[in-house]
């Protein structure tokens, strides 16, 4: 039975969603308080990791955060944010057991390991041709490098759990990282490099172009700034979704919640409080576009360099902040001097710089799941592979409303675990 459903967020996980039941036969509304692409969609680097798998709460991170917090890493958390960040820490250094990484990564790469089986599903569809949407879909790669024998020594726990899990990936020496990319400066000894992964060189133009082909088939995107969803008549069987917007109320027959970092304020109207975190991460375009051919990570500087279409990206940071923090520019900007040492033809000008909100849980794994009512179903906490899960994600919305086996066991993706 075809039914009208709404669908809150245009991130690449919304739109995803959106057009896999557009084509169940559904009659589907995005909702957004912008448009495609408006929030962490915008500016990531582009990156399709198949088969990624390490959490981020690793055995030992506690111990790791503080060195970093200390030695004005990669890592910061906004002070006044900390009192309400404090119960998401605890439950994050849980997980970072040896058991709990250990089930992490399994339920990760059990997701991750059809991201571009998905991705290809979704832009070879008999339904959607559209060339441009094929030439930002780049089978490139995905090139992590380290500067010394001991940042890659220290990654091996890492490498062996990528082993564990059936992730692809070659060991590479500095010759074979040089003629990869040969712009690069030559101050990395080690890397590695998963040659199944792919790269989208304009996430927000993507996100655009895919809306587009949803509205031609006949999907509406109406902007509207959702502030919470609930139910009609709580105590009733009969009980209907509503979505309470700063214009009035919506009652449609089924809502999709894909509001990234957004979701877990919208969902506290159902009395559903899940620990969700704005993970902030910053961006910095610089104009060349020819120096590298693929993302690459500077393992060392926890820095990622992303060819777009638009310029090079550098990509770097996670600040632990809650949604609405003012956003700092200082520390991007503090590391162009880690371009130069990588890329020393590169043009520091800087073009633009963007922070963006990734929806963070605290054991890496996002919520794929019904709600307590029957029909409010959730897609959010995709953390830092949202572009990566995005396709493969609305596929599975699209099996649990159409009540179909999925391809996957959703059991770790409950909305129900916490």
């Amino acid at each position: 039975m075809t039914e009208k459903i709404y669908v809150i967020g245009a991130g690449i996980v919304g739109i995803s969603c959106a057009i896999a039941l557009q084509r169940d036969g559904h009659q589907v509304v995005i909702i957004d308080k912008t448009g495609p692409a408006a929030g962490a969609s915008f500016g990531n680097a582009g990156a399709i990791v198949n088969g990624s798998c390490i959490p981020t709460a690793t055995p030992g991170i506690a111990l790791s955060a503080m060195k970093m917090l200390m030695s004005n890493g990669p890592l910061s958390i906004d002070l006044a944010s900390l009192p309400r960040l404090l119960p998401w820490l605890v439950r994050f250094v849980i997980q970072s057991s040896e058991r709990n990484y250990q089930h992490n990564a399994k339920a990760l790469v059990s997701l991750t390991k059809q991201a571009t089986k998905s991705w290809q599903t979704l832009l070879d569809s008999q339904n959607f041709n559209d060339s441009e949407c094929q030439n930002l879909f780049k089978n490139v790669g995905w090139l992590r490098l380290f500067e010394t024998s001991a940042t890659f020594n220290a990654n091996l726990a890492a490498r062996n759990l990528m082993q564990q899990c059936g992730t692809d990936f070659t060991i590479l020496n500095a010759d074979d990282i040089y003629q990869l990319e040969p712009n690069l400066n030559k101050i990395f000894k080690h890397g590695f490099f998963q040659a199944d992964c792919h790269f989208v060189a304009s996430p927000e133009k993507m996100c655009q172009l895919l809306t587009a082909h949803f509205i031609e088939n006949g999907g509406q995107l109406q902007i509207a700034d959702v502030r919470e969803i609930s139910v009609s008549n709580e105590t009733s069987a009969a009980s209907l979704p509503v979505i309470k917007t700063t214009t009035g109320d919506i009652h449609p027959k089924k809502i999709v919640l894909c509001a990234g970092a957004w979701s877990a304020k919208i969902a506290a109207g159902l009395n559903y409080k899940v620990p969700l975190m704005a993970e902030r991460g910053y961006h910095l375009m610089l104009p060349a576009t020819h120096l590298i051919s693929r993302p690459i990570v500077n393992a060392d500087q926890s820095i990622v360099l992303s060819p777009m279409q638009s310029g090079l990206r550098m990509t770097s940071q996670v600040e632990l902040a809650t949604v609405d923090t003012a956003p700092d520019y200082q520390k991007i900007r503090s590391l162009l001097p880690q371009v130069k040492r990588m890329l020393s033809g590169v043009d520091l000008t800087e073009q633009s710089v963007w922070m963006g909100a990734r929806p963070s849980l605290p054991d890496s794994l996002p919520i794929i799941s019904q709600s307590t009512h029957p029909d409010i179903f959730y897609a959010f906490g995709h953390q830092h592979l949202g572009m990566t899960l995005g396709p493969l994600t609305g596929q599975l919305i699209a099996d649990l409303i159409a009540k179909r086996p999925t391809a996957t066991d959703l059991s770790a993706f409950r909305a129900d675990r916490f």
